[in-house]
């Protein structure tokens, strides 16, 4: 089972503090670094954050959140093997040929370390703060992903839609290998990730819940003439809270990595990396 760690970049003090976890995760054989979006935190907001009962995410409008690619770019310059991911981007906001543009750089700087995970957002507010309509977010969600790996085909791109009108250019440096990782449970984002996804990132609460997931899953595979071992699962393990039996069941349905929140470590993030890699890390 792959191991990976996050938010590496939500409510840090200051850049050593990435620093220091990102070179301690890497020395102890965590194999991911991952990121949360938001580029704003409204005082109040009628968006119900989808996977928490009281429908407010856990961040306050003060809490730094330093762009994902910006703080992975910091983690790449000092680290070697770590790999780094966003979970999740989100792609529906954003500009998608400068993303595109974003995230080949970042794969290149970091010599092929990155992985894209995206997610069309829940928060209005914010859409309507970047300028972008909340309305249709899903299908600009899916044209976006097929503009963007035009973009990084190498090729001339050509790619006309609803939303995108794009001729006649190319866009360089290429990525070596860029997967494109999905997240979300809500909606059409199964099919989404059946159609599109190099890999599924799950908001999954505990084995249970990601059994559920891992089903509904499969079966948007088979009705796209998918093969579901073709998408790397990612799950959330909740720590030594969960408990480590629970990695074993979580293999069994197939999830390949588990990303585990920091708070779920308990205590001093960097300090907990000894008793991670001991007690979990060392046994995989």
């Amino acid at each position: 089972m792959k191991i990976g760690l996050v938010p590496v970049n939500v409510g840090v003090g200051s850049v050593d503090n990435i620093v220091a976890l990102a070179r301690k995760a890497e020395a102890v054989g965590v194999e991911s670094l991952w990121t949360f979006e938001h580029v704003i935190v409204p005082l109040d907001y009628a968006s119900k954050y989808p996977y928490s009962p009281s429908g407010k995410m856990g961040a306050q409008p003060e809490t730094n959140f330093v762009d994902p690619l910006i703080a992975l770019a910091v983690v790449a310059a000092n680290t070697e093997r770590v790999k780094l991911a966003t979970g999740v981007n989100i792609l529906s906001q954003a500009n998608p040929l400068l993303l595109a543009k974003q995230a080949a750089s970042l794969d290149f700087v970091s010599r092929g370390r990155f992985m894209l995970g995206v997610g069309i957002g829940w928060l209005e507010e914010e859409f309507a703060a970047m300028g972008t309509p909340f309305e249709r977010r899903g299908a600009r969600f899916d044209d976006y992903v097929q503009a963007m790996r035009k973009v990084w085909s190498g090729e001339v791109v050509e790619h006309e839609s609803d939303f995108l009108h794009w001729t006649g250019f190319k866009s360089h440096p290429l990525p070596e290998n860029l997967p494109v990782i999905i997240g979300g449970s809500k909606g059409k984002a199964f099919q989404r990730v059946a159609r599109y996804g190099d890999g599924y990132f799950a908001p999954n609460a505990g084995v249970e819940g990601m059994q559920e997931l891992v089903e509904q899953l499969s079966k948007a595979c088979a009705e796209a003439g998918r093969d579901p071992a073709e998408i790397e699962i990612s799950g959330m393990w909740l720590g030594f809270h969960e408990g480590v039996d629970a990695i074993a069941r979580y293999a069994d349905l197939g999830v390949e990595r588990l990303v585990v929140p920091l708070p779920a470590l308990g205590g001093n993030p960097v300090e907990s990396l000894d008793r991670l890699a001991d007690e979990v890390i060392a046994k995989q």
